[in-house]
């Protein structure tokens, strides 16, 4: 579980394809202090799990699933990425319950910058635009952040400076892809009152 408040701004030192999944060698000083083998880490906004670790940097495996439904794929030597540890029990829920379960990915539509902060456009695929709300939350690249406005195929965010220039969307691009979560209770809310709900409720 993590809360979207990301810890580092973080590196791919190393990439491995394999016949059916990727290996990644990432540095993050700060997330790895105190790393255990199995431990998750979140890497822009995907949690992966820890195999091996030494000297500030870690290594994870992301099999086909992640990089079919993630832009991880489109990571290279030298991409800056966004690193998270999850949440620890009893400490403050900064962002928002963030799994690391990326539901899809969007691109970068525009950026238009004020002279305090930044209002970011996103697209936003079809399958996820009814879980998106205006003032409602959404994880992008790992980042908790705040919906400003909610339509059918994109959204727009408001960055502040500290969003800017901690994190990957302060480098993003017009085009550039995004991971995409949206927020958990809306999805076990659309189930719950779904079709069958009078079956499975008792």
């Amino acid at each position: 579980m993590f809360t979207g408040i990301v810890e580092e701004l973080g590196e791919v030192v190393a990439v491995e394809q394999l016949a059916d999944a990727s290996r990644f060698r990432l540095r993050g000083p700060l997330v790895t202090e105190g790393a255990q083998h199995g431990d998750s880490i979140a890497v822009n906004g995907v949690c992966l799990t820890v195999v091996e670790f030494g000297d500030g940097e870690f290594t994870a495996d992301v099999m086909a699933e992640t990089l079919l439904r993630s832009s991880l794929g489109a990571l290279e030597v030298g991409s800056r990425v966004n690193l998270e540890r999850p949440m620890a029990v009893g400490g403050r829920l900064g962002g928002h319950i963030v799994q690391g379960h990326v539901d899809g990915t969007g691109s970068i539509l525009e950026r238009i910058p004020s002279e305090h902060w930044e209002i970011v456009k996103v697209a936003l695929p079809a399958p996820l635009s009814r879980y998106v709300v205006e003032k409602g939350s959404i994880t992008v690249d790992g980042v908790s952040l705040t919906v400003v406005e909610a339509a059918d195929d994109y959204f727009t965010i408001s960055l502040i400076p500290t969003t800017l220039a901690l994190t990957t969307l302060g480098l993003k691009q017009p085009g550039d892809p995004v991971n995409l979560e949206v927020d958990v209770i809306a999805k076990y809310v659309e189930r719950l009152l779904g079709p069958n709900a009078q079956e499975t409720v008792k």
